[in-house]
C-alpha cells in the first residue's frame, strides 16, 4: 500500500501543479492604479512594464515582454501599466523614464529594470528571483 500511496501522492501533486500553471496568464495583464496592489500580491513573482503609447522604446520592448510572459508562464507574471493613465502608481514608484519594469517578489518591491533592454538581460536580472 505504501507504494500505491506514493504514486497517488505524486500524481495529485502533478495535477495540482498543472492547475496552478493554467491559472497563470501567458500574456501581460493590463493593470491600473485601482488594482495595482492586488495584482502584485496575487503572484509570487511579478514584473510590471511601465509604458506609454507615445514611447517608441516601449513599443520596441513590447514583443519581448509578450514572449517572456509565454515562456515563463507559471514562474513570472507580467503586467502592463500605462503611466499616462495611471500617474498615482507611476509617482509612487518614481517612474521618471520609460520603459521601466518594476519587479515584485511576494508583493514586495524587489527592483527595477530601466530602458529597452534585450530580452536576455531581463531574464538575467530576474533569474536570481525565480
Amino acid at each position: 500500500m505504501d507504494e500505491l500511496e506514493a504514486i497517488r501522492k505524486k500524481k495529485m501533486e502533478q495535477i495540482i501543479r498543472k492547475k496552478e500553471l493554467e491559472s497563470y496568464p501567458d500574456k501581460p495583464i493590463t493593470v491600473a492604479d485601482a488594482d495595482f496592489n492586488q495584482f502584485i500580491s496575487k503572484y509570487p513573482l511579478v514584473v510590471v512594464d511601465c509604458w506609454a503609447e507615445w514611447c517608441a522604446p516601449c513599443r520596441m520592448l513590447a514583443p519581448a515582454i509578450d514572449e517572456l510572459a509565454a515562456e515563463y508562464r507559471g514562474k513570472i507574471v507580467f503586467g502592463k501599466l500605462n503611466t499616462d493613465n495611471n500617474r498615482v502608481t507611476a509617482m509612487q514608484y518614481r517612474i521618471s523614464s520609460i520603459p521601466a519594469m518594476l519587479v515584485f517578489k511576494n508583493g514586495n518591491f524587489a527592483g527595477q529594470i530601466i530602458g529597452a533592454v534585450p530580452k536576455e538581460q531581463i531574464v538575467q536580472q530576474l533569474q536570481p528571483l525565480m
